[in-house]
């Protein structure tokens, strides 16, 4: 592995600390107000064109111009932590009660936060670069409500990109290609109402015990999933409530969640439609009433052909290696709603080490390892496209 990059060693020794006080006070989804007055703070220093602030909630963009006319090219980080309580020893661990950067965001900010200092002493020939520090992606807001946004018309790229850490591959290593790399998933929470008895005289109510013990098999057979390939899809029962911690009372309502997830948008509705009609027949045939509510919606994320390649590019140049590893992977993943549009956008998974604690792990935190190997691939992209 090699990877040559343009951080000096003060950079370096700066930009971890940036990454530290960054995972000592994680906030998490829609709530990163202090995350990105920090950022802001950090990229003010770097001299960008114009930096933009409460983008679809609490995203921040700095734009470095070119002197020329081109395209332009999106870089994009998260700014969100997880509900999580962080478990690990080291010094810089969260401050905050059960909260964690424990999905290595605060690195993949600090690839950014890095790829500015080098914009900052040298810019792009041509075009421009958009550094996007996007808020709630762990709840697949944030990047929907970043597009939605009337200012982000502006800053609309030609070519967008990201890393994300992957522990499980050899540090530095990659997994990359074209199509599919992360599923579509959305949450379908499912309320049914009957009419709650005293325990003595359950006939007198309208239990969802036997609706309840029906569906969760039921939705489960929806989605069996199996290998990832065209057509799957997979249901998975994520909690479930019934009535009230009571001995005397006979319950009247009912919770079920469920993760719908699927390899392509295009299944989604159809699956979702499914569900519901299902919750409906069962519900009906109990005399009760369902109610549905959607949550954490991803829309899958997919490489474009050639966004990959300028990955790939970048990689080979660098000495880096690669692979396709598990891609497509279950997981989902918001950054490919950068992609709609006409963006040409594509993400790229970069090995924190064989044995690694996984994401969303309370022991986790990121490998300061990985910031000039990333500042590296995104610099490499950036200057391929604009010079």
């Amino acid at each position: 592995m090699r990877a040559a990059s343009d951080l000096t060693g003060s950079d370096l020794a700066e930009l971890v600390a940036l990454r530290h006080a960054l995972h000592r006070q994680p906030e998490v989804s829609r709530e990163e107000a202090r995350t990105a007055a920090f950022i802001a703070a950090a990229l003010e220093g770097l001299r960008p064109a114009q930096i933009v602030t409460g983008l679809g909630g609490h995203g921040v963009a700095a734009i470095f111009e070119g002197a020329a006319p081109g395209p332009s090219v999106l870089f994009r980080a998260e700014l969100d932590a997880l509900p999580i309580e962080e478990l690990s020893g080291a010094p810089h661990r969260s401050e905050v009660p059960g909260k964690g950067h424990l999905c290595g965001h605060d690195g993949h900010m600090t690839f950014l936060l890095a790829l500015g200092r080098l914009l900052s002493r040298r810019a792009p020939a041509r075009g421009r670069v958009v550094l996007m520090f996007q808020p709630a992606e762990e709840d697949g807001s944030g990047a929907a409500a970043v597009v939605a946004d009337p200012r982000f018309a502006a800053l609309r790229p030609d070519w967008a990109f990201a890393i994300h850490n992957l522990p499980g591959l050899p540090l530095g290593q990659s997994a990359l290609k074209a199509g599919v790399v992360n599923c579509a998933s959305q949450g379908l929470r499912i309320t049914l109402a009957g009419k709650t008895a005293h325990a003595s005289q359950p006939e007198t109510g309208i239990s969802p015990a036997g609706a309840l013990s029906r569906l969760i098999p039921a939705l489960t057979a929806l989605g069996p999933g199996g290998a990832l390939g065209p057509g799957y899809r997979l249901v998975t029962v994520t909690h479930a409530r019934l009535g009230a911690a009571a001995f005397g009372v006979a319950p009247g309502e009912a919770e079920i969640w469920v993760t719908l997830r699927c390899l392509a948008d295009a299944d989604m509705a159809d699956l979702r439609a499914r569900a519901m009609a299902l919750v409906g027949e069962v519900a009906a045939a109990e005399g009760l009433t369902a109610r549905f509510t959607s949550h954490d919606d991803f829309a899958a994320s997919v490489n474009d052909a050639e966004a990959a390649d300028h990955l790939a590019r970048a990689l080979d140049a660098l000495g880096l290696g690669r692979e396709e590893g598990d891609l497509p992977m279950r997981a989902s993943e918001d950054f490919g709603r950068f992609g709609h549009g006409g963006t040409r956008s594509a993400m790229l998974f970069l090995g924190s080490g064989v044995g690694y604690p996984a994401l969303h792990n309370p022991d986790y935190d990121f490998p300061d390892e990985l910031i000039p190997i990333g500042a590296a691939i995104l610099h490499r992209v950036a200057r391929d496209l604009l010079g």
